[in-house]
């Protein structure tokens, strides 16, 4: 790893209103750093941004179709690229929204020769799950390394925390509408979850240091069970729902029967064959590497269901 000490002046964020970005955006703000771009196609989310944040620009943009948004590269210190398809029913949707996307964004910056890029990869790259979004990052990833632009690759585990639509956000509002939470199998389906305040806390140490390296492995450092987690999150909202093992074959026949009414569902089964799929991630010492120290599970669930201002706040799919 290389660094220098050059200040940022201006930052970008491609695919910058969702989880990542909207922490980010709050974390950067927090240390003092103004000229934020924020580049989006969700209006609703980047809308949160802009009532919160009316000095940070905001642009309602495709970034597979080009456009005036690539001249928004120019002068750029940073760009943090966060765009992706995480979930979808169509293989297209990936293709279109990870792999086009990060063509587009790597020919702005050559273009108006952007000096730093901070692109979050993801733990799914060493995964042994095969489906689109494994794919798609691994490809991206390799987008990025061989650019030839000066760049820092991080790969995070499953985060959750603040305008977390996708994940335990998702779940923890599932699990207060419904009389059982199901849970499939057996449960002990070791993660290592990643609050994303503390991954936002890496990525500006890689923002004011200008860091140059990777690919680093910034895995959650608890394991914990996914049925615990669950356990977890009913206990910190005070709800008493029953949690419920159901076979696999009945949980993947419910998901495949939701995603007939639904074209754009919170849970796919590629995402169920991810979870059952035995991954455990390698981590590097990013709490020395970055000088950051990893806040403990259970405070961040806390700080993340419970924050009188950030933890009602949703996004949308």
């Amino acid at each position: 790893m290389t660094s220098t000490k050059e200040p940022v002046r201006k930052m970008l964020l491609s695919g910058g209103a969702g989880l990542v970005g909207q922490n980010l955006v709050l974390s950067l703000k927090q240390r003092g750093y103004s000229h934020i771009t924020v580049l989006d196609k969700h209006a609703h989310n980047l809308s949160l941004i802009s009532a919160r944040h009316p000095d940070v620009i905001v642009r309602e943009v495709d970034l597979a179709v080009p456009g005036a948004w690539m001249d928004d590269l120019a002068h750029a210190d940073t760009v943090v690229m966060l765009q992706a398809q995480i979930g979808a029913k169509h293989r297209s949707l990936f293709e279109r929204n990870t792999i086009d996307t990060t063509d587009l964004v790597l020919e702005a910056m050559r273009r108006h020769s952007a000096p730093h890029l901070i692109h979050v990869s993801s733990s799914v790259v060493n995964s042994v799950a095969e489906d689109d979004y494994t794919r798609t990052k691994r490809e991206q990833e390799q987008m990025v390394l061989t650019s030839g632009l000066a760049n820092v690759v991080l790969r995070p585990t499953l985060m959750f925390g603040w305008f977390d639509r996708k994940h335990l956000g998702w779940l923890a509002r599932f699990m207060r509408k419904v009389p059982a939470f199901p849970i499939p199998g057996h449960g002990r389906y070791m993660r290592q979850p990643l609050y994303v305040r503390d991954f936002c806390d890496v990525i500006v140490k890689c923002v004011a240091n200008r860091l140059v390296g990777g690919p680093y492995n910034i895995t959650g450092t608890e394991q914990i069970d996914y049925i615990d987690i669950i356990r977890t999150i009913r206990d910190t909202l005070g709800v008493r729902t029953p949690i419920v093992r159901i076979p696999y074959w009945l949980f993947d026949g419910l998901l495949r029967t939701w995603a007939l009414f639904d074209s754009n569902p919170p849970f796919t089964t590629d995402q169920l064959r991810a979870l059952v799929a035995g991954d455990e991630f390698d981590s590097d010492d990013w709490p020395e590497i970055f000088g950051v120290t990893p806040t403990p599970f259970r405070q961040a669930i806390r700080e993340t269901f419970l924050d009188p201002t950030y933890s009602q706040v949703e996004l949308e799919f």
